[in-house]
């Protein structure tokens, strides 16, 4: 039944489970996904994530089954199954709306794909004890109408009638989404913690960037009907694409820069001409935008240097809990930076300050 080994293989030799070959799904005139190539990795946690219409659903959707491609093709372990119904194939998705039957018990509702695959009612029964067993439910619930379970409890129930049949792929369309915010924090860990017990594969679905980044192994973005980065959580927040996956994936602060001949980028956003020592990767533009993330701004101190200092006003502070915001406006830029909460007193709105960051911690995008 259930593999409950970690996943043994390295991941730099895992195989690909589902691959999909420039695929394309278009309705009419409209083109929701462009010519998208992706391994998918067996035993692997895949976020999608993008902005409403990106085309992540209609994507999850092509992988369920639950529609084909216009054009491209998507192969299971090297089977193509662009037109195999999800009936057809080793997976199970978990909808945003759950999907469960209202008047039926927590063990009738496991139970259902077991039943439409005529197991014997004795067999559906110890499945779903030791399903209730694995997503820390009580044995007792098996008779409980569903909907007197709470809205954490039916996830769980939800998550149990996927595992019912041992998929090989499990689907995630924004699942806890409806979910207040400390029981969601809940269910995140416990979703990674299954994904490490089961070692299945799950492609999830989310909006949410910090649901993304705790539970991945891998995060794909996507925009406008394609795949603009694909990488570890580490790789899209530290090593972004471009500036729509920069800011997409948090706060980034913007400035504005003009490459001059000879002596590199300048920024006048900051009421000087002021030269910015970047990493230069744009080889024919000539204006472009410095992106920085809040946590690699910092407040100068005696004896401390950096590839770029700017001068400004800190204009407001935000506090974080554990971490405190400033915005610093130096002309027309105001730049947001984070310090530890110890700052708090050395600094506040009207002091006049320097911040610096350095090259390394900068992305250079086009605009």
């Amino acid at each position: 039944m259930m593999n409950q080994a970690v996943n043994p293989t390295p991941e730099k030799v895992r195989p690909p489970v589902l691959q999909l070959v420039d695929v394309c799904r278009r309705f009419g005139d409209f083109t929701a996904v462009s010519g998208i190539s992706l391994d998918i990795r067996e035993g692997e946690f895949l976020t999608i994530v993008g902005p409403s219409g990106s085309g992540k659903t209609t994507m999850l959707k092509m992988l369920a089954g639950m529609d084909a491609p216009t054009s491209g093709n998507i192969t299971l372990r090297g089977e193509l199954i662009n037109d195999v119904p999800a009936r057809g194939r080793p997976t199970a998705l978990v909808f945003q709306s759950l999907a469960l039957f209202p008047h039926k018990s927590v063990g009738e509702n496991i139970e259902f794909p077991l039943k439409v695959r005529k197991v014997p009612a004795a067999e559906r029964k110890e499945r779903a004890l030791q399903l209730l067993r694995m997503l820390r439910l009580p044995e007792h619930y098996y008779a409980k109408n569903v909907m007197q379970c709470s809205g954490g409890e039916r996830q769980r129930v939800a998550l149990a009638r996927a595992f019912a049949y041992d998929p090989d792929v499990l689907l995630f369309d924004e699942p806890l989404s409806a979910l207040d915010y400390k029981l969601k924090k809940v269910l995140e860990k416990e979703l990674k913690d299954l994904h490490r017990s089961t070692g299945k594969t799950f492609i999830y679905i989310t909006h949410s960037l910090e649901e993304a980044m705790v539970m991945s192994d891998r995060i794909a973005v996507m925009r406008s009907g394609r795949i603009v980065q694909v990488g570890t959580p580490e790789q899209i927040y530290a090593q972004p694409a471009d500036d729509f996956v920069a800011e997409f994936f948090g706060e980034v602060n913007k400035l504005p820069v003009t490459f001059k001949h000879g002596q590199g980028w300048h920024c006048e956003a900051v009421g000087q001409d002021l030269a910015i020592d970047v990493p230069s990767v744009l080889s024919q533009a000539t204006e472009a935008l410095v992106v920085v993330r809040p946590e690699y701004m910092h407040l100068v101190e005696p004896g401390q240097a950096y590839d770029n200092v700017l001068e400004g006003t800190v204009f407001n502070e935000y506090s974080l809990g554990s971490r405190l915001q400033f915005q610093v406006r130096c002309g027309s830029a105001a730049l947001l930076l984070e310090v530890p909460r110890t700052y708090g007193g050395k600094v506040k709105p009207g002091d006049l300050v320097q911040v610096g960051f350095n090259r390394s911690d900068a992305l250079v995008a086009g605009v």
